[in-house]
């Protein structure tokens, strides 16, 4: 019996109508005993699951089914022939066990078929009975009426393990890819009701026993969703604007989503919809209007306002909204399918109310996604991220919001004050010391020894190689991405934007901390490592991940391009919104810039990886000028999305002259006209001339 180990690494990433056309003479062959499934009758022979394959000839097709019996049967398909009919385990069965064996119709994947040379291929059956098992079939098809089938591995049996062992998990599909020289990728589906996990194999048939035993790799599925931060009484940001950026956050929930739970809050809450007009409200209005209604402010004790009563009522109630689009939203993540792309290379889980395509993990994602069990080269990497996350872990809310305060100057102000001065600043300003114990710097010693003996400059250049930029984006992009691979790119760019902010916020806030934890002077960390350049390197990264993540972030009403013979034919009857679509800031401002070069020296799962650690690094060859977006938005009537992008504005005249002319439409003159001055008197002493496009 073979079995294979527990997966041990993720290596890949899921970023979320078959029809097999049938010949008539074949469905006037099926025939035989009849079985029964509830109150319903069918044939024993009838098909389940069906492949077509030329077999490596040039004229005829056969067809592969398995049947209700757990019979594999090989069909001609010009002439309706059975040409071979065999069990798919390759076991021969006595009549009294037939009813044992008989195959659910729900089972619709069963076989799969890959040619591999000149009437040579490779078929694969599963049985879904019991805990599922393999079996690897020779095809020979020398004529269109002769073909053999023969078992590959008689005496072994090919039973896979569930991703873990705590759950029940079914093997719902399966794919086969990458076939050369004897060797080939087996993709796995597992599902547990709404819940799935995807595992890939790498199989080698003259070693088949030994790869079927190694260990096999995991695709990582992201399905958690995050919950807003809390408000304390010194947050300037309301319980409500918090939960409307997690619930309004690009891609996460649809429209339909979102209307459905509000429509049973409502019902919830003993009100009807129709009672409330929606036409001259957004969607945030509604869900805001709705809400606010649950909560109330009443006096406490004293007799004054309980503003603390009123935000923890408002936040149960954010709460109870959001737990119930979860469960709407979850319904639309079950895994219905593996779909296998051979051209690009490219796997997709196929899902109720959407698609998952499964990519190659960078070198940062391979590393965190593996932080329990590292690779051997990995281990010194893994272990300063995986201290820095749990250090920051036992923060509390408040404390975590004074960090990100104090760092957003750090993020957009050019200072004159030297690297100890800002590393000094910023500990006195946090402050987060106070909020920590002896307790919890105490792990941070043990993992890093004493001193911080572990932590050296070479392995902060390390980490930071991890997200260096390649050659990628400097090659001719001669295939530009369409809509959907727009949509599919800015996605994942979503996903590696938070993961990098995590992990370098992490090493700054660990960074300072280990600079200011120390007994005497000459073992303090600067002693030995440069901690100013690291510092400096850490608010580079994060300064372009804090751009990128407010362009994902923000939304465009962008209109809808039609042609005039569709525009004249369309109703005149039309909802308002129908003539615009939601596009990201980032999508309208750099996806004319996303492409190939080419699009098949390479898979495109590793592409697409490429394509998005490039973009993402601080080194990378796409820039994002702060000033060319601005008049890009302005340009889209949005001079207030424009004046949030100023503090990342650089300090050239330019910029002072783009600001000018948002605060020009935003009709603040007087400070309009400042840096109107400021931009006139820069631009006097420049010795080059200017050209501005109009």
């Amino acid at each position: 019996m073979l079995t294979r180990r527990t997966a041990l690494s993720h290596p890949w990433l899921a970023t979320n109508y078959r029809s097999t056309t049938w010949s008539q003479n074949i469905r006037n062959m099926f025939g035989g005993t009849t079985v029964k499934f509830g109150k319903l009758s069918m044939d024993s022979t009838a098909a389940v699951s069906a492949q077509i394959s030329h077999g490596g000839l040039s004229g005829p097709s056969f067809l592969f089914t398995v049947c209700v019996d757990h019979r594999l049967r090989v069909w001609n398909v010009d002439t309706g022939q059975i040409l071979h009919a065999v069990d798919i385990l390759d076991a021969e069965r006595t009549p009294q066990e037939l009813g044992k064996w008989t195959i659910d119709p729900h089972h619709s994947n069963l076989v799969r078929l890959v040619d591999v040379g000149p009437g040579q291929a490779l078929c694969v059956t599963l049985s879904p009975i019991g805990p599922g098992e393999f079996k690897f079939w020779k095809v020979m098809a020398k004529t269109d009426t002769s073909i053999s089938i023969e078992d590959a591995f008689p005496d072994s049996h090919f039973v896979p393990n569930a991703p873990s062992l705590s759950d029940a998990w079914t093997l719902a599909d399966f794919a086969i890819s990458g076939v050369e020289a004897a060797c080939f990728d087996l993709w796995m589906l597992w599902k547990n009701n709404t819940t799935y996990r995807v595992q890939k194999l790498d199989l080698a048939l003259k070693k088949m026993s030994e790869s079927w035993a190694a260990p096999c790799d995991a695709v990582y599925h992201d399905n958690s969703y995050p919950p807003a931060q809390s408000s304390g009484p010194c947050d300037a940001t309301d319980t409500a604007e918090k939960w409307l950026q997690v619930i309004l956050s690009p891609g996460r929930f649809t429209r339909a989503t979102l209307e459905t739970a509000l429509a049973i809050y409502e019902r919830g809450l003993g009100r009807k919809p129709e009672d409330r007009a929606r036409g001259s409200k957004s969607l945030a209005e509604s869900i805001c209007s709705v809400l606010a209604s649950t909560a109330t402010l009443d006096r406490g004790n004293t007799g004054d306002m309980d503003y603390g009563q009123f935000r923890s009522s408002s936040d149960q109630h954010w709460r109870r909204f959001y737990r119930l689009l979860l469960e709407l939203d979850k319904q639309r993540g079950e895994a219905v399918s593996l779909v296998l792309e051979t051209d690009p290379d490219m796997t997709w889980v196929v899902c109720a109310d959407e698609i998952s395509a499964i990519r190659s993990c960078g070198p940062l994602e391979t590393v965190y996604h593996n932080l329990g069990r590292p690779e051997e080269e990995a281990r010194d990497q893994s272990n300063l991220i995986l201290t820095a996350l749990s250090f920051i872990d036992v923060f509390p809310d408040n404390i975590l919001q004074i960090c990100n305060a104090v760092l957003r100057p750090e993020l957009s102000n050019d200072t004159t004050k030297a690297d100890l001065e800002r590393i000094q600043y910023f500990f006195d300003k946090t402050g987060f010391w106070r909020g920590i114990t002896e307790e919890d710097c105490a792990p941070v010693v043990e993992k890093l020894g004493q001193n911080f003996s572990a932590v050296t400059l070479d392995l902060y250049d390390q980490i930071f190689n991890l997200i260096e930029a390649n050659d990628f984006g400097k090659r001719n992009i001669r295939h530009p991405l369409t809509e959907f691979g727009r949509k599919l790119v800015i996605k994942a760019v979503q996903e590696n934007l938070e993961l990098q902010w995590k992990v370098f916020f992490s090493q700054l806030i660990l960074l300072v901390h280990m600079e200011f934890e120390f007994d005497q002077e000459e073992d303090a960390l600067h002693r030995r490592v440069d901690i100013g350049s690291v510092f400096r390197r850490l608010i580079t990264v994060l300064r372009r991940l804090e751009l990128l993540r407010w362009l994902s972030k923000t939304e465009l009403s962008i209109p809808i391009r039609t042609d005039r013979t569709s525009a004249a034919s369309s109703s005149p009857a039309k909802r308002a919104g129908d003539d615009t679509q939601a596009r990201t800031a980032l999508d309208c401002s750099i996806g004319h810039l996303l492409g190939f070069s080419h699009l098949t020296e390479e898979p495109l799962a590793e592409s697409l990886s490429e394509m998005v650690a490039n973009l993402c690094a601080p080194d990378s060859d796409v820039e994002l000028p702060p000033d060319q977006i601005q008049c890009f938005l302005m340009k889209m009537n949005r001079p207030d999305l424009a004046m949030e992008l100023a503090p990342f504005a650089n300090p050239t005249p330019f910029s002072a002259y783009v600001q000018g002319r948002a605060l020009l439409m935003l009709r603040d003159y007087v400070e309009a006209a400042i840096l109107f001055k400021r931009a006139a008197i820069g631009l006097s002493k420049c010795t080059q001339p200017l050209a501005f496009a109009s």
